[in-house]
């Protein structure tokens, strides 16, 4: 019985002179929520297509619940996926499509009804996909990863197009699948999801990987952060200024400062801006949540 649901050691992907992936080694336990971050562009992607068996690596190993990658049939049958974006038939309900689907891949239709409902579309099974938003879309794609029951699930950005209720019920859906033994691989722009579901992390920045391990170790060797704002914002580079004249990494995101820096250097920082004639606005500091410690470890600011 194997210990890990993906196992990946040096795995490249070359187009051409261009590395998509490039010597990527790392592991997602069994039972885990493992999040796949990276800006656009670093490889997320295609590394799950080759983890699926879609594109064929340049170099490297990897296996999925035991099984090489070279072997997709062996293991296929225990994954579920969704990979940019689902596709379905127009004309089709979406109880109809669940149905082709699990016909199809010779799975049971007793369980699309209660897939539907599991992703909140219970009450659409019977409407036309092509009247479906983009967030039921998305939801009915998820339902269709769920069909064969899987062991392993491995969802590209499957909160695109939800509303706020329509993404805290995918992220109770992925914990539930996770404590219930399901393995799960999700990539996703919500950065502040991911650190409120996942056990584990993979991070990529331009096709190599940056991080892999538990979110929590990540996160507690990050240093504090100071989060700093003048009356307007003509007073930011002056704050800048004075932050890595003291010696601190600072940057400014999102019309705010970010220092890096114990948080009783805030005191310090609300004096000297003072004393330069900028009155604060806000002055928090604060332990780097992850969409903090993304920016500063992938240089996507």
């Amino acid at each position: 019985m194997p210990s890990t649901a993906i196992s990946v050691t040096d795995l490249s992907k070359m187009y051409g002179e261009r590395a998509a992936l490039s010597h990527a080694t790392f592991e997602v336990p069994l039972g885990t929520v493992c999040g796949f971050v990276g800006p656009n562009g670093s490889g997320k992607t295609t590394t799950m297509r080759m983890l699926l068996g879609l594109i064929t690596p340049s170099g490297g190993t990897g296996e999925i619940l035991g099984h090489s990658i070279k072997h997709p049939e062996k293991y296929l049958p225990r994954v579920g996926a969704m990979i940019e974006g689902p596709a379905f038939y127009p004309a089709l309900s979406g109880r109809e499509n669940l149905n082709y689907l699990a016909t199809l891949g010779g799975f049971s239709t007793d369980r699309v009804q209660g897939l539907l409902e599991q992703v909140g579309l219970g009450d659409r099974a019977k409407s036309k996909y092509k009247t479906y938003s983009l967030g039921m879309k998305q939801r009915l794609g998820i339902a269709a990863a769920l069909l064969p029951n899987p062991q392993l699930l491995m969802l590209d950005e499957p909160t695109n197009g939800l509303d706020p209720e329509g993404i805290q019920e995918v992220r109770d859906l992925l914990r539930t699948l996770a404590n219930n033994g399901t393995s799960v691989f999700v990539s996703s722009h919500l950065l502040s999801e991911l650190e409120i579901i996942s056990d584990y992390l993979v991070m990529l920045r331009k096709g190599e990987v940056v991080f892999t391990g538990k979110i929590n170790d990540l996160l507690h060797a990050q240093q504090p952060i100071i989060i700093a704002k003048g009356q307007s914002e003509s007073d930011l580079n002056t704050l800048l200024s004075i932050a890595m004249s003291a010696g601190h990494h600072a940057t400014i995101r999102d019309g705010a400062l970010h220092v890096e820096g114990p948080k009783e250097w805030a005191v310090i920082l609300n004096k000297v801006a003072f004393d330069a004639g900028i009155t604060l606005s806000q002055l928090t500091p604060q332990l780097p949540n992850l969409e903090e410690t993304f920016f500063e470890m992938t240089g996507d600011k």
